[in-house]
């Protein structure tokens, strides 16, 4: 099977990102974890998401051993996250052991690894959490670092005396959250720091009917469909492509086989929409304020005056 290459970002550290990853953190059902990721691995995807709290982090260095592919051709994301249910914080003193506990269970440094959300620190250690992966990245036990979930007001923390810039912030990202990420996408503008998705396709998948940009993202896929007559595109296809042409990384997970092996076709898909169409998705979906995953972006962090449908 050859396995076309799959657009990346540049990160601000000189790396790359491949743009389309597959998370196994949630929609797994208690699968096997690492033969879906063999099979997302085997079927062409390049990136991997993991993290502490997901619990998989050995089986993502177990998808990539059962695999036929190297290494070093896999980028994986991990996270440091809050312990437990009840998401204790991590005490500084800990952040380095805690560190090595994910390089051992994954049986690898991983390429990226963010701070999972601004809770993970104690209230007013965020900075020095993020002096600690700063310290540990110069020893060489990390290679580039960055957040999740960060609101302006956690990016001003850490970004004062900061060593180094966080290359991503990694937060649920789609065209019904525009209005409300717009101050923290005009931050990380400013210091060159990328945006990575979850929850990318919430539009479609878990707003009650799917409001204006649904019928939008439908017409866009037929034209494409019609055009391309060899396989059809439906209204998620478009909406990881929009997010794509935002410069945006996407992580997406499945437990499904079906879908892994139609994410890797998506990745290397070139680019299908049209710049008007691009903005038309982008002008519609400032009009609503939808947000599924509402635990960390909400506090603290004030809403906009949109209707939610």
């Amino acid at each position: 099977m050859t396995i076309q290459s799959i657009p990346s970002f540049k990160l601000l550290d000189g790396t790359t990102i491949p743009w389309i990853a597959w998370g196994n953190g949630t929609g797994l059902d208690n699968k096997d974890v690492a033969d879906y990721g063999q099979l997302a691995l085997e079927s062409g995807i390049r990136h991997i998401d993991t993290a502490q709290l997901y619990k998989t982090e050995k089986q993502t260095g177990e998808a990539i051993s059962r695999s036929s592919i190297n290494r070093e051709d896999v980028y994986v994301t991990s996270k440091l996250s809050a312990r437990g249910d009840d998401e204790v914080p991590v005490p500084i003193n800990e952040v380095p052991q805690a560190v090595q506990e994910s390089i051992d269970r994954l049986g690898f440094v991983p390429d990226l690894f963010l701070i999972h959300n601004p809770f993970v620190a104690k209230p007013g250690e965020l900075k020095a959490m993020w002096k600690a992966l700063e310290d540990l990245k110069d020893k060489g036990k990390l290679k580039s670092i960055g957040v999740s979930n960060f609101r302006p007001q956690d990016f001003e923390e850490i970004l004062d005396g900061a060593k180094y810039k966080p290359v991503i912030n990694q937060l649920e990202y789609h065209p019904y959250l525009l209005t409300h990420l717009q101050p923290v996408l005009d931050l990380q503008a400013r210091h060159g720091i990328l945006t990575a998705s979850y929850g990318t396709l919430s539009p479609l998948l878990r707003h009650p009917t799917g409001g204006p940009l649904k019928p939008v993202l439908e017409r866009i896929a037929k034209r494409i469909s019609e055009e391309r007559t060899v396989e059809k595109i439906d209204a998620k296809v478009v909406l990881l492509l929009w997010t794509r042409a935002q410069g945006v990384v996407v992580v997406t997970a499945s437990g499904n086989r079906e879908r892994i092996i139609r994410l890797s076709e998506i990745a290397t898909y070139p680019d299908l929409l049209t710049q008007e169409e691009i903005d038309e998705i982008t002008r519609i979906g400032k009009t609503i304020h939808f947000r599924h995953y509402r635990e960390h972006m909400e506090k603290e962090f004030p809403l906009p005056d949109l209707p939610s449908q």
